[in-house]
């Protein structure tokens, strides 16, 4: 990757943290209804509901709002929340480990269960196990996390209660943390205690998650992994007498994960998207959840201040897969 490639992508993803700043600054102020007239108390003067307005900014046309909040976003400035009257940057720095927690544990569960699936599909190719696996993927595909979520909650939360279906942690355990990365922070603490109840509440929506993306991974992985085994490097490891497993493992897959590397990272930025209707599903404690508070709040400098930062992570995640890329295929480091 050349530095003008470079170059270009740092432009363009900068273009691309504008425009989104643009877009959700102009959607939230189009949008029906008055964040001041839904926390100032009904008996509140004109007076004072103008006196509410001066203090968030909002008496101000709307390129001053603009460029006034876009240059507070640069000093790390964003403003504060009219629901909660908290900085926005200390409420969503402390919801998004939870959401990280929740949707990286959802892609290691997608990427353990998406491979497996598509080795053993591969493995047995053309056989009834294969067909039994595109059905399952199919399923999965159709169904969306939301559902898989509610189905979750019937099965191991209601009828067979093995999981937690509501909240991060349990309110009577002790809590002894630094910062809010629970789950990370009990292992390194050795409070296996914390990790098992951690897990508890965080199985559920992460699998609900992780289906559909592990579906995703199993058909690309599997679809690449057939071509790449008509090969004569596969071949030839063949004639040599390695077992199956053996070449599908080392001399098969390390070539047929390209694909599926890019759009597991794709898909993740949706799965991440997803996460806020599933936490609002399981309560759970994370941005997805505040999001939605947010909106029916209409408590915009929070509104902005959710979306911007997804809109982080996305152009984030889609320039390390693009790194990754470049590190696993040498290839695209002169392109």
């Amino acid at each position: 990757m050349t530095s003008r490639t470079i170059a270009i992508r740092l432009i363009s993803t900068l273009l691309t943290f504008l425009g989104v700043a643009i877009v959700v600054f102009v959607m939230v102020r189009v949008a029906p209804g008055d964040p001041i007239a839904m926390m100032i108390s009904p008996g509140a003067s004109q007076a004072d509901i103008a006196q509410m307005r001066a203090l968030y900014g909002l008496d101000k046309s709307i390129m001053v709002q603009f460029f006034s909040w876009f240059g507070a976003i640069l000093t790390g400035d964003f403003g504060t929340s009219i629901s909660l009257r908290e900085s926005v940057r200390s409420v969503v720095l402390d919801h998004i480990p939870a959401t990280l927690e929740l949707a990286s544990l959802a892609l290691l569960i997608a990427v353990c269960l998406g491979a497996s699936l598509a080795l053993v599909a591969a493995r047995y190719r053309g056989s009834g196990l294969e067909v039994g696996i595109d059905v399952f993927n199919g399923l999965t595909l159709s169904v969306p996390d939301f559902l898989w979520g509610l189905l979750l909650i019937l099965l191991f939360g209601v009828a067979v209660p093995l999981f937690e279906i509501s909240g991060r942690v349990s309110p009577d355990l002790e809590l002894p943390f630094v910062t809010h990365f629970y789950l990370v922070e009990s292992l390194v603490r050795l409070r296996f205690d914390l990790t098992r109840d951690l897990l508890g509440h965080l199985l559920m929506p992460a699998l609900a998650l992780a289906l559909p993306l592990a579906a995703v991974i199993a058909q690309v992985l599997k679809t690449s992994l057939k071509e790449v085994l008509h090969q004569d490097y596969v071949l030839l490891a063949r004639t040599r007498g390695f077992s199956e497993f053996h070449v599908l493992l080392f001399e098969a897959l390390r070539n047929a994960a390209m694909p599926a590397l890019t759009v597991t990272g794709v898909q993740f930025t949706f799965l991440i998207g997803g996460t806020v209707i599933v936490e609002r599903l399981f309560s759970y404690e994370g941005l997805g959840n505040l999001a939605i508070d947010a909106v029916t709040n209409r408590d915009l400098p929070l509104i902005q201040g959710i979306v911007l930062l997804f809109a982080v992570l996305f152009v984030g995640i889609n320039l390390a897969v693009d790194l990754l890329a470049v590190v696993l295929n040498p290839r695209l480091r002169n392109g």
